[in-house]
């Protein structure tokens, strides 16, 4: 667990998030964050200015954000999470 309003995240981490998913799956753009931001800056995004976009505001970011060697699971979804942890994702 990363605690990214504490720690914050390192500018390849969102990256390489961003080599992984497009920044439209990334970026939740239905969320509180995103819609208080000026027109300006939800306006125009492309990969470089969403990555800058994710580090001047990290709740833009869909949560939760699961990143596994397969991918990375955003939002909450419990039939992706049974296909991805199988018997873990109920919680044995």
């Amino acid at each position: 667990m990363h605690d990214d309003k504490k720690n914050g995240i390192p500018g390849e981490k969102v990256k390489a998030w961003l080599e992984r998913v497009p920044w439209e799956e990334l970026i939740n753009t239905r969320g509180n964050t995103f819609r208080r931001l000026p027109p300006s800056r939800q306006q125009g995004l492309d990969q470089v200015r969403a990555a800058e976009l994710i580090l001047e505001a990290l709740g833009v970011i869909k949560r939760p954000l699961i990143e596994t060697s397969k991918g990375l699971l955003l939002g909450f979804d419990p039939q992706r999470y049974q296909t991805a942890f199988g018997k873990y994702a109920r919680g044995r």
